[in-house]
């Protein structure tokens, strides 16, 4: 046997070897699928609320839902419950994201990764870059979710933490008109103007769970467990010390006001300086490409000239 021949035969079984593998695996991943124990949802709360919202407003959500649900279900049964929690905490940081279950989100995560592959596929075979792609493209179509969920929680985060001094303020002000804590809660509430506002979501899921019988004392605690940023850890902390130490919560909460505007100013402060040193770089470019239109025409005429 010739060694073209010899190597021929090599790449065939090499590439029908490459090919039963990926059988294999469909094959593994289907049997996991379909096989592994289901486990139903609840779609109740907070998060069937923001569900319905979704529904009702993204078009492409409410086309691809009922196959991340359907999904979902068949997933259900692989993750543990140590990691279907990390994954609540994830979708709940970012405000119950789409209303997504922990389920949903791996399911979604699949689908994306699918999705990417496909489209990093047909680049590939469009474009003769092989299979790097196909690797790239399930990469990103697989990160994407996380991505998006993970830039929904900074952003939420960011936006109480923006909101909350004006909360405090208000509180602080309807205490001190003789109002109860419900009742300054409802005021902030129903004074906004904003009911999709991240702050005026928690402070409603906040005067709910007291309506329901819950103690203030955990109902903030979760508030700072969906939230847990410092403004709303320092927040917490202090109302729950007043009242298990019995101080005045109208007290804490003028307080609070105005070590909330004071970190406010000093912020503001930090934003301002750092901006001076981020325009540096682009001021410099600018003056680059400034110099650069002045004197290119000058080195023309030198050149021409000579």
């Amino acid at each position: 046997m010739i060694p073209e021949q010899r190597l021929s035969i090599q790449l065939l079984v090499l590439r029908y070897a490459w090919m039963g593998a990926i059988a294999i695996a469909i094959v593994i991943i289907f049997y996991t699928l379909f096989s592994s124990p289901t486990r139903t949802a609840s779609r109740f709360g907070l998060r069937g609320l923001k569900r319905q919202r979704a529904l009702a407003n993204n078009e492409t959500w409410a086309t691809i839902e009922p196959l991340v649900r359907w999904l979902g279900v068949r997933v259900s049964g692989i993750p543990t419950e140590e990691q279907r929690a990390d994954l609540d905490k994830q979708i709940g940081l970012a405000g119950d994201f789409l209303g997504l279950t922990a389920d949903e989100y791996i399911a979604l995560t699949i689908l994306s990764a699918l999705g990417g592959g496909i489209v990093g596929g047909v680049a590939g075979y469009m474009l003769e870059l092989g299979n790097i792609t196909l690797l790239a493209g399930l990469a990103l179509g697989g990160s994407l979710p996380y991505m998006q969920v993970s830039g929904e929680a900074q952003e939420r985060l960011k936006s109480v933490s923006r909101g909350l001094p004006y909360v405090i303020d208000l509180m602080a002000l309807s205490m001190g008109a003789g109002l109860d804590f419900p009742g300054a809660v409802r005021q902030v509430v129903e004074k906004s103007s904003n009911p999709n506002d991240p702050i005026v979501e928690e402070f409603t899921l906040l005067l709910q769970t007291i309506s329901l019988g819950r103690t203030r004392k955990d109902c903030l605690l979760e508030f700072a467990n969906r939230c847990p940023c410092e403004a709303v850890i320092e927040f917490v902390n202090s109302l729950v010390q007043a009242e298990e130490r019995g101080n005045p919560v109208s007290e804490v909460l003028t307080i609070q006001a105005g070590v909330s505007r004071q970190r406010r100013s000093v912020r503001a402060e930090e934003s301002a300086a750092k901006a001076g040193v981020a325009m540096v770089g682009p001021l410099m470019l600018v003056f680059l490409c400034v110099m650069g239109l002045i004197l290119a025409p000058a080195m023309m005429n030198i050149q021409n000239g000579l």
